[in-house]
Order: structure tokens, then sequence, then C-alpha cells
């Protein structure tokens, strides 16, 4: 019996520090949540295997530092990555005003065949903290930018709760699989075209030589 092929998909974590990355990650891949907070160092990552649409899937979830002095941490960090979450603290203004800076900074360092159509995903994070008292960013102001930046999904999340952690992480999944099969789909368009322009070109050379013999 042949093995079913496994695709590994790349996602890459941003934010500020303190938004809750580590936390959702921990959440989605080992179900379990801290109260102790320990800042990520650079960057540190976790797998999770699940099927999408028939497909065996690994999820390399990347986390990253968000301190400055970590924020630029390499092209080769970036590059290859099949979706970008961006992710924010729905109680601090700070972290949501950074988005576009996150945003930014991925599309400068990664930089995708298509910008504006790479796939990110926005998750509003903590949104249990206080019985949602201390909340500063509406729903609807999240989703305005969400628009503004052709429509990403956006998911309001809370690690410690588990609320819509497995929800957002599986349209990460499905979004990070779809952006990998139109990536493909790119490659192969273009060397059949590349091998239809060749033996095109062999046809009409041999064509236009058989003629002297």
């Amino acid at each position: 019996m042949s093995m079913r092929r496994r695709t590994l998909l790349k996602v890459i974590v941003l934010g500020d520090s303190g938004v809750g990355k580590t936390s959702l990650m921990n959440q989605y891949v080992h179900m379990k949540f801290t109260q102790q907070y320990k800042a990520t160092i650079g960057a540190d990552f976790v797998t999770k295997e699940l099927q999408i649409d028939d497909r065996d899937v690994t999820l390399q979830i990347w986390d990253t530092a968000g301190q400055e002095r970590f924020q630029s941490l390499g092209v080769a960090f970036y590059r290859g990555a099949d979706c970008c979450v961006l992710v924010y603290d729905v109680n601090v203004m700070k972290s949501f005003d950074s988005l576009d800076n996150w945003h930014e900074e991925f599309l400068k360092q990664a930089n995708p065949t298509d910008p504006r159509t790479f796939p990110f995903i926005l998750l509003g994070n903590k949104i249990d903290v206080d019985g949602g008292n201390t909340r500063v960013v509406s729903e609807k102001k999240a989703k305005d930018w969400c628009a503004s930046k052709e429509n990403i999904p956006y998911f309001e999340t809370s690690a410690k709760e588990d609320i819509n952690v497995d929800a957002a992480f599986h349209c990460i999944a499905k979004t990070a699989l779809a952006n990998e099969r139109e990536q493909d789909m790119k490659q192969y368009g273009f060397i059949k075209q590349w091998r239809f322009g060749y033996d095109h070109y062999l046809v009409l050379h041999f064509s236009l030589h058989s003629r002297d013999l």
C-alpha cells in the first residue's frame, strides 16, 4: 500500500509581545494554557498534523518574539511561508496600531510573488479578560482593518478559555493549503507554457530546415 503524501505548510505568527501568540499555539497544539508569561526569544515553532479536504497536512507554526530588537529576523525566516497570522490584544490599542507595521514587515521580508493576494489572517486575542469590560478595540474596527487588506479572515479568540482557537487554526490551514496549491498551479502552468513554446520552436525549426533537404 502506497503512503499518502503529506503536505508541509509553514505559518508565521506575528504581533506585539504579550498579545498571546505562544498561548494560542500551545492551546491549539498541546491543549493547555499557562498564566505564567515567558517572552519568546527570537523564534520557535511547533507542529500539528491534521487532514484538510482529504489531504494529510503538517502545520509548521512559527512563533516570533514581539520585541523590536527581534523584529527583523532575516529573510530566510520569512521566505517559504504559506500564510501569515497577525495577532493583537483586544484590550491594548497599541497592539492593534502595530498591525500595519507587522503586515508591511512580513511583505518586505517574505517578498511573496503577489503581495496583494498572499494569505493573511487576523486574530483578536484575550476577549475573555474582565468579561470584555477592558476591551478597547471593537470588532467593527478590526473588521474594517481587514477590509482594507483585501478582506482577510478575522477571528476573535481566547487562548485561556479555548474560544475559537481550533476554528481559527483550521481556517489558517485551509488558507495556507489553498495558497500552496495556487503556487503549484502557477509553477505547473509556467512549465507547461515553457515546454509548449520549446516544442513549438523545435517543430518550426525542423520544418524550416527540412525544406533544404
